[in-house]
C-alpha cells in the first residue's frame, strides 16, 4: 500500500503511538462473536482480528500530529490531537461500530485529510498523477489474503482492495467478502417477497443490506426445497416416557420433538472369533460422547444372547479409561472383539475391508436440546431410516493409492464415494442440484426487475476481475 512518498520525512500515527489496550480488548472480544463475523462464513486458520486490522490500516494512513507543526505547533497541542485520534480508534475498533456509518465516515475523513496533505506535498512529483491523485485513495494489495481480514477492513475504510491467494478456498472467501458485496451496494433486493413488502419496497438500502435479504430468501428457499425432497431421511426424534424413564435428564422433554444434529456411527467387521463369526463387532476408538462438566455422556455396549446393542447414558462413566478407549487396543489399527475380548489385528481389518465386509452400526444420536446438545441411544428405526437413502449418483473417482496420505485405500475404501454414507451423498447431491436451480431462479427474478443484461449483466463484473482474485498458478 503506497501511503506516502518515500522522500517525505513525516510520520504516520502508527510510527508514534497507538491505544494498544483498547485494540487488544476489542480483538480478544471478537473470538466470542458468533453472528455476523467473517469467521462464521468459513473457518480459516490464523485469522487476524478485524479490530486490529482496522486500527492498523487507519494508523498507517493518518498523519501523526507531530508531522503537522503548521497545525499543531506545540507538544501539548500535538498530544491533544493524538488523544482525539486515539478516541476515534477506540470507537472504531468496537464490534458494535463495525457498520456504524457515522464513525466510519469520521475515520474516512481523517484518512482523506492526510491524503490531501500528501498530494499537496508531492505536487511536483514526476508521477504525481499516478501516485498522488487527490481524487483517489491509495489501493491496498494483499497477495496472500488468507481469510481476507486486511482487504475487508481496507474496503471498510474507503480504499479499493485487491486480494489473491494460492489457496482456492481463500480465494472463494475473499470473493464472497470483498468482491461480490460491493457490486450490489445500495441495491434493493430482487427476491419477490421483499418486493411485495411495501415497507421494504420504500426502504433506503445501505451497503449490502439488499444482497443480504436476497441471500436469506434464496437460502430459505433451498432449505425448504431440500426438506421437501429428502426431509424423510432426517426425521425429528420425539422424547417418550420410556426414554425418560431410563434417563432422568430427559424428563422435562417428554412429548417434545427434537432436531437431530448428528448421527455417530462405528465401522464394523465380522468377529475373528469363530464363536461369534456372524456378529459385526464395532471398531470404536472411544465410547466417550461428551466430557463437558455437567453434560457428560457416554456409550455403554450391552452384550447379551450372542449379540449387542448400544445404550447412551448421561453422567460420568464408572471406568473412565475403559470408556475412553472404546474397543481400541493401544496404538495403531488394533482393536478388540466386543463379544469375546479377542484381539482384532489391523491386517485382519484391512482384509475384511478389501473383501467388502466392513459395515457400520449406529452408536448414538445427537439432538438439539433447550440447553445444548443431548445424546440419545439409537434404535433400529433410526438405522432403518438411514438405509432408505438411495443416491442416484455416487462419486466414482479413485482415491490416490498413497497409504501415507490416503490410508483408507488399505481398508477397501478406494473411491471418493466410499468416504460418505448413502445419506450424506443424497444430501450433498440434493444441495448441489438446488444450487443450480437457485441460480436460475435468481436470474429470472433479476430479469423481472429490469436488471441490465440479465445473466450477462450479473456475470460481467466477475469476468473483469477474475484475474485479480484467481490463485496465482492459474493467472
Amino acid at each position: 500500500m503506497n501511503s506516502h512518498s518515500g522522500a517525505s520525512a513525516k510520520k504516520r500515527l502508527i510510527e508514534v503511538s497507538l491505544p494498544l489496550d483498547a485494540i487488544n480488548r476489542a480483538s480478544v472480544r471478537e473470538k466470542s462473536i458468533r453472528r455476523g463475523h467473517p469467521s462464521t462464513l468459513h473457518l480459516w486458520w490464523a485469522r487476524r482480528p478485524l479490530a486490529a486490522a482496522r486500527a492498523i490500516i487507519f494508523a498507517q494512513l493518518v498523519d501523526d500530529p507531530s508531522s503537522r507543526p503548521d497545525l499543531f505547533a506545540t507538544e501539548k497541542a500535538q498530544d491533544e490531537e493524538r488523544n482525539r485520534l486515539f478516541r476515534l480508534i477506540e470507537d472504531l475498533v468496537q464490534w458494535e461500530n463495525t457498520t456504524n456509518e457515522k464513525i466510519l465516515e469520521r475515520a474516512k475523513a481523517e484518512i482523506w485529510r492526510s491524503w490531501y496533505a500528501d498530494c499537496a506535498a508531492n505536487v511536483d512529483h514526476p508521477r504525481q498523477g499516478e501516485l498522488f491523485n487527490p481524487q483517489q485513495l491509495p489501493k491496498l494489495f494483499d497477495p496472500f489474503a488468507g481469510g481476507g481480514t486486511l482487504p475487508l477492513e481496507a474496503q471498510r475504510l474507503g480504499l479499493d482492495a485487491c486480494a489473491s491467494d494460492l489457496n482456492p478456498v481463500a480465494v472463494l472467501i475473499n470473493k464472497a467478502m470483498i468482491e461480490i458485496p460491493p457490486r450490489f451496494a445500495a441495491r434493493a433486493p430482487i427476491n419477490p417477497a421483499s418486493r411485495r413488502d411495501k415497507a421494504l419496497f420504500k426502504k433506503r438500502w445501505l451497503g449490502a443490506e439488499g444482497l443480504a435479504q436476497d441471500v436469506l430468501f434464496y437460502g430459505r428457499w433451498m432449505r425448504d426445497e431440500a426438506e421437501k425432497r429428502i426431509g424423510f431421511l432426517y426425521p425429528t426424534i420425539e422424547i417418550t416416557g420410556q426414554m425418560a424413564g431410563q434417563r432422568p435428564d430427559l424428563s422435562g422433554l417428554i412429548g417434545k420433538k427434537l432436531n437431530v444434529v448428528a448421527w455417530i456411527w462405528a465401522r464394523t467387521v465380522k468377529s475373528p472369533n469363530p464363536a461369534f463369526a456372524q456378529v459385526d463387532v464395532p471398531l470404536a476408538a472411544t465410547f466417550t460422547l461428551s466430557e463437558r462438566p455437567g453434560h457428560e455422556a457416554f456409550v455403554e455396549p450391552a452384550v447379551a444372547d450372542g449379540t449387542y446393542h448400544f445404550v447412551v447414558k448421561a453422567g460420568k462413566p464408572p471406568d473412565r479409561a475403559l470408556t475412553a478407549s472404546g474397543t481400541k487396543l493401544g496404538r495403531g489399527s488394533n482393536f478388540r472383539c466386543l463379544m469375546s475380548g479377542a484381539p482384532i489385528a489391523g491386517d485382519y481389518i484391512k482384509s475384511e475391508g478389501k473383501a467388502g465386509r466392513m459395515g457400520a452400526r449406529l452408536m448414538a444420536v445427537v439432538v438439539e436440546g433447550a440447553r445444548g446438545r443431548l445424546y440419545l441411544s439409537p434404535t433400529a428405526d433410526m438405522e432403518e431410516v438411514a438405509k432408505q437413502a438411495n443416491p442416484k449418483w455416487v462419486p466414482d473417482l479413485p482415491l490416490p493409492n498413497d497409504p501415507r496420505s490416503f490410508w483408507t485405500v488399505q481398508y477397501g475404501l478406494t473411491q471418493y464415494g466410499d468416504l460418505f454414507t448413502a445419506r450424506q451423498i443424497v444430501a450433498l447431491t440434493t444441495f448441489s442440484d438446488l444450487v443450480k436451480e437457485a441460480r436460475e431462479l435468481v436470474m429470472a427474478d433479476a430479469l423481472s426487475v429490469g436488471m441490465p443484461g440479465g445473466d450477462r449483466g450479473l456475470d460481467s463484473g466477475v469476468a473483469a476481475r477474475q484475474r485479480t482474485l484467481m490463485p496465482w498458478p492459474y493467472i
